[in-house]
């Protein structure tokens, strides 16, 4: 089984791009970020010619989560994040899909910081990490992917000292991302991949493609049920360099059969 990560920045602006993608790709499951299209204006019709079957979120002119799924109609669990019922935001949508539960998580940027944003960024990782400790309190597989907003260590930025400020690279930030995997989760392409520069990020601006001037913002968190059947993760570097792309490219792991357990391993160096 495959599943990927995606922040498409704009579903329809960009919708050739995811689809060339998932074409060549051909991932089982894949979370999408910021769809930024209100929730009529998602291309269902599009995604299902695809081969896809989708629940999804939208908003107005930002945030969104999608999730799709080849294997059948994704059964949708739950759409935002418990503990603030006046959070309107599109940031997180759950389903069950062949025996795993699938969190779409698109976290808060919170720049400028300090400030109000920033404040509701921690606040939504606190929220965050309150569902991932009850989701792995029940055993399930689960699987929580989709665009953190942060470069958990200084391997996962160019140039650590030019975010020392930023509220992607705040010790707050990191901390509590510390916290979250500090439950039992692990960082897939982390832990198959220790020591190599990754990333799935990189700015309009200034070159940054060119110059691979690259932030890894992109996570998947496995539970330890999951963890156990992990054998690949990488990212599709290539899809940034495109015409009109996303400035994410997707991130992917794969997992064996469900029964089928083995220990992970290194399987050469990922698409980066």
């Amino acid at each position: 089984m495959k599943i990927a990560t995606f922040n498409v920045n704009g579903i329809n602006g960009r919708l050739a791009v995811l689809l060339d993608w998932l074409a060549d790709a051909q991932p089982d499951i894949v979370c999408l970020q910021e769809l930024k299209a209100p929730q009529e204006r998602f291309p269902l019709a599009d995604i299902r010619k695809a081969g896809y079957q989708a629940i999804w979120q939208g908003q107005k002119g930002w945030n969104g989560v999608a999730i799709l799924s080849r294997g059948g109609v994704p059964i949708e669990t739950r759409r935002g994040l418990p503990g603030d019922p006046d959070d309107a935001h599109s940031r997180y949508i759950e389903a069950a899909i062949s025996g795993i539960l699938i969190g779409c998580v698109y976290v808060p940027n919170g720049n400028p910081a300090p400030g109000p944003k920033f404040d509701y960024k921690l606040r939504w990782l606190e929220r965050l990490s309150a569902h991932a400790a009850n989701l792995l309190a029940s055993g399930a597989p689960v699987v929580l992917v989709g665009d953190y907003n942060v470069m958990p260590t200084d391997l996962d930025v160019y140039k650590p000292e030019r975010w020392a400020d930023d509220a992607l690279f705040r010790p707050e930030v990191r901390d509590a991302f510390a916290r979250l995997v500090g439950q039992g989760w692990v960082d897939a392409v982390r832990s198959l991949h220790p020591g190599e520069r990754i990333y799935t990020f990189w700015d309009y601006l200034r070159n940054a493609w060119g110059r691979n001037a690259g932030l890894r913002l992109d996570h998947l968190l496995l539970s330890p049920a999951t963890a156990d059947r992990l054998v690949a993760a990488g990212v599709d570097r290539d899809v940034r360099g495109v015409p009109k792309a996303s400035d994410h490219a997707p991130a992917w792991i794969e997992l064996l059969d469900s029964g089928v357990v083995r220990r992970p391993r290194r399987r050469g160096k990922p698409a980066v």
